[in-house]
């Protein structure tokens, strides 16, 4: 959307028709257009409030109710913090005693809203006027928050107590920037930060490699409901267990944290026969490299050196890790794995891989299914070797 069609919206007559649009639907969106145009609607208003439209129902899984009252880019969208990932960043400043935290790159205000619910006060920068703008209509309601367009690098600090920072992780062109030198701002400058303030906070994409963590921070994998969102970097009072890396993963709603307790946690965890029972961990604790640390807690061992697949003997429960028990292995082929499912009448099958080269959809299509049984499999190496685990959820 131009600056032209935001601008529109932004109008009593946009406003006003934004909010008066029915729940988004693309299959009559074109229908709903053609409408409005013919009851005197500028083409170019109807355009950008039906993007809005669009948007607000995309954003209603990151930011609930709260999306119905904002305004968006699909840029700014993508990168915006889902709601309650944004709720533990906040709860972070609240318990390190913060009061007055700057929001350096606060896009359209995702982080800054939540900063802003729990009582703090924030002042939200973004060196893009538009986005700036938008930020401002987005937290019109929270007094607490100023937004000002400008680099947020050149902000005066003075009373500042906290710093948060999301730098921008893609090209013009939306091509993802994997170099730490390359963020917008880059990493190296918001890390110095920490000298004038030491409660830093940064959220950085999850695939951050680990010898790009620096030594004196806490590095938390955040997870929601098995998709891993990004990696938060937290100095100073906003690490109150010191540095580490641990995991923080939301399921339903509910956390659940995992970190590596003492040196033990970080060693390779053993390698044994395959059990009664599979766990695949969270792909944030994966990410956080603590593997090790989930198969102590079920009382485990991996599959294989290189496989983040832990097995057991016992049940035991981890809201960390997926549970599955062992119903058959055998080696990895086709015919044998068509002929096993065709006998059991399996037409629905769920297929999980690690460590293998086989494509889901291309093997669904070459099991040719038959059948009214559901069933889930495991392609994966056990002690080296290509193995199906045959497996039921727990």
């Amino acid at each position: 959307m131009d600056d032209a069609g935001l601008a529109q919206v932004l109008s009593p007559q946009g406003w006003a028709l934004l909010g008066a649009l029915p729940p988004y639907d693309e299959k009559h969106a074109l229908v709903l257009a053609e409408r409005l145009q013919r009851d005197g609607f500028d083409r170019s208003l109807v355009a950008a409030a039906l993007t809005q439209s669009r948007l607000r129902a995309k954003a209603r899984g990151k930011l609930g109710d709260f999306a119905d009252g904002m305004l968006f880019t699909p840029a700014g969208l993508e990168q915006a913090s889902r709601l309650e990932v944004a709720a533990h960043h906040a709860r972070r400043y609240l318990d390190a005693g913060c009061t007055y935290v700057a929001d350096l790159t606060c896009g359209l205000g995702a982080d800054a809203l939540a900063l802003g619910g729990v009582g703090l006060r924030v002042v939200a920068t973004d060196v893009d006027e538009t986005t700036a703008a938008l930020a401002t209509v987005n937290l019109r309601a929270l007094p607490e928050v100023e937004v000002r367009h400008g680099d947020g690098l050149a902000l005066d600090l003075t009373g500042v107590d906290g710093v948060f920072a999301d730098p921008a992780r893609r090209t013009g062109t939306g091509r993802r920037v994997f170099d730490p030198s390359a963020y917008a701002p880059p990493l190296d400058a918001l890390l110095a930060l920490r000298d004038a303030v030491p409660a830093l906070g940064l959220k950085l994409g999850p695939g951050l490699a680990h010898r790009d963590l620096p030594a004196d921070g806490e590095a938390q994998w955040v997870s929601v409901d098995g998709d891993v969102v990004e990696v938060g970097l937290w100095f100073g009072p906003l690490a109150p267990q010191g540095p580490g890396r641990s995991a923080l993963v939301l399921r339903g709603g509910t956390p659940h944290t995992l970190r590596a307790e003492d040196a033990a946690a970080n060693d390779a965890p053993p390698v044994g026969a395959l059990g009664a029972y599979l766990y695949e961990p969270d792909g944030a604790v994966i990410r956080a490299g603590l593997v090790g640390t989930v198969a102590q807690r079920v009382r485990g061992r991996l599959v294989d050196s290189t496989i983040a697949y832990v097995t057991a003997d016992d049940l035991t429960p981890d809201p960390t890790a997926t549970a599955y028990r062992v119903l058959d292995d055998m080696p990895f082929g086709l015919k044998r794995l068509r002929a096993y499912l065709r006998e059991r009448g399996v037409g629905r099958l769920t297929i999980k891989k690690r460590g293998t080269a086989v494509v889901p959809e291309q093997l669904r299509k070459q099991l040719d299914l038959r059948g009214p049984a559901e069933g889930t499999v495991v392609l994966t190496r056990v002690a080296g070797q290509q193995r199906v685990l045959v497996v039921e959820p727990v």
